[in-house]
């Protein structure tokens, strides 16, 4: 019989603050309608990121307490070291503070300026730290993966076909390596085949290019191969990792996400030569080798959080709780990206406002709707966070999809609190065509999702007078 409830008791609670409505408005203006300068104290149900977020167990708890704070060579690090050439079987292990921070010294070392990068779908940061060393970060995703209403075992797949084009534009003199990110963030959480990442090693052989994954959910990418992919089924999590790992030459992990952690990353890499320059350059960014900007308390709970991460009670259920806020929002005829993924729903902000153009970012309108009618906090994955300059002809391209993540923090919310979440999302697709469109007054020059002020086209109220 399988577990009817969740696989874990509850030994801390933390208060949620009510916050009125009139408060609500007023937090959003003064964060310039942007949800992720809204104090935290003002959320109810906070699903900007599963990153970071989780609750860690009893044991990661005690192994915290016993973590050995040696700036050189700690017992806690040699742990680290272990459980993850254990589950990743890289011969060089780079702890660093996040995963950010991983792709910032691969990318240094390895990633020549004009250089090009293909990815399934780079993340925001994947993509930031490309573009900041002048390279091309460029998606290669499968088709099927950027249709919202497509129901697909592996809609993270990467196309063999756009991979080869891309050699066959730029060269492989200037392709360093392939990166596969699993599951596929920006694709909505889908996860990658085994079938596909075999493919796409075998590719990256033949054309003598190292293939790097981008790890951070690599326990809910297992979990989908099990399930779904034949000749899986009895193969347990650890046997499936191991032998995805062994199709690349290395990995960017950020710990936050599926080691069940606050804070922490690693890079792992088989190169001699590029380990080396990563690791030096890693001195000077994050700190002596043996612990790269963390605690030895952090390198023991991610140790611990690796090893917990693999439990098939913790992975159907951590899963199963996403696919029930998916049925849920089915049920209020909420639309979003299908199948739902590992770690989050993605609303189809552009099927739900239909009335807003791209350029005046729908998934923000809609996630900052969400906060002001619930006091709920989701992410925009659309054009605010990735329009970019096409790199040939110099015109802005706006994303394929226009999302809204809900990404739910590990062990931490109960159906309940979920099940709120799906109603505050009907009442903002009530809202309709009374919601306007959203400009921006400010914005950085990189990664502008993050601090950019926005405000309604043309001044005024977001929504209109019913």
């Amino acid at each position: 019989m399988e577990l009817p409830f969740e696989p874990y008791r509850i030994k801390m609670v933390e208060k949620i603050q009510r916050v009125s409505r009139e408060e609500r408005v007023r937090h959003l203006i003064d964060a310039g309608y942007n949800v992720f300068k809204v104090p935290s104290e003002a959320i109810y149900v906070d699903l900007l990121t599963d990153s970071g977020t989780s609750a860690m167990s009893d044991h990661q708890w005690a192994a915290m307490l016993t973590g050995d704070e040696a700036y050189a060579c700690s017992k806690s690090f040699a742990d680290f070291k272990n459980t993850i050439q254990d589950i990743f079987g890289y011969k060089h292990v780079i702890p660093v503070h996040q995963g950010r921070a991983a792709e910032g010294l691969l990318f240094s070392v390895a990633v020549p300026k004009d250089s090009v990068v293909p990815n399934n779908i780079h993340f925001d940061t994947t993509r930031a730290n490309v573009e900041h060393v002048g390279a091309i970060a460029l998606d290669c995703v499968a088709d099927a993966g950027l249709d919202p209403m497509l129901e697909a075992p592996f809609k993270g797949d990467m196309s063999l076909e756009k991979l080869a084009l891309a050699f066959e534009k730029y060269g492989t003199e200037r392709i360093p390596f392939v990166m596969l990110t699993i599951t596929n963030n920006s694709g909505g959480g889908q996860p990658v085949s085994m079938a596909n990442a075999r493919e796409v090693s075998a590719f990256c052989k033949k054309m003598g290019v190292p293939l790097i994954f981008d790890a951070c959910r690599f326990a809910e990418n297992a979990w989908f191969i099990q399930q779904r992919e034949e000749g899986f089924a009895n193969m347990d999590i650890k046997e499936i990792c191991r032998t995805m790992f062994a199709l690349g030459d290395g990995c960017t992990m950020s710990a936050k996400k599926d080691a069940l952690v606050n804070i922490g990353g690693f890079l792992c890499l088989n190169d001699d030569e590029m380990a080396m320059n990563a690791t030096n350059l890693g001195i000077l960014r994050e700190g002596f080798p043996t612990y790269g900007g963390l605690a030895g308390r952090d390198l023991a709970a991610i140790a611990q959080g690796l090893r917990e991460v693999m439990d098939p009670d913790y992975l159907a259920y951590r899963i199963g709780q996403v696919a029930r806020l998916g049925n849920r929002l089915t049920e209020l005829g909420v639309p979003f990206l299908r199948p739902t993924g590992g770690h989050a729903v993605y609303l189809d902000a552009r099927k739900a406002l239909p009335h807003i153009p791209q350029e005046e970012f729908p998934a923000q309108v809609f996630t900052a709707a969400m906060y002001l009618e619930g006091g709920v906090r989701g992410v925009e994955i659309g054009s605010l966070m990735f329009d970019h300059l096409d790199p040939d002809t110099g015109e802005m391209v706006h994303p394929a999809m226009e999302l809204v993540r809900l990404a739910i923090p590990r062990r931490v919310y109960t159906h309940t609190q979920l099940d709120y979440v799906a109603d505050v999302c009907a009442r903002v697709m009530e809202m309709g065509d009374r919601l306007r469109g959203l400009e921006i007054v400010w914005q950085p020059p990189a990664l502008r999702h993050f601090t950019a002020k926005l405000q309604p086209v043309g001044g005024g109220k977001m929504v209109a007078r019913a």
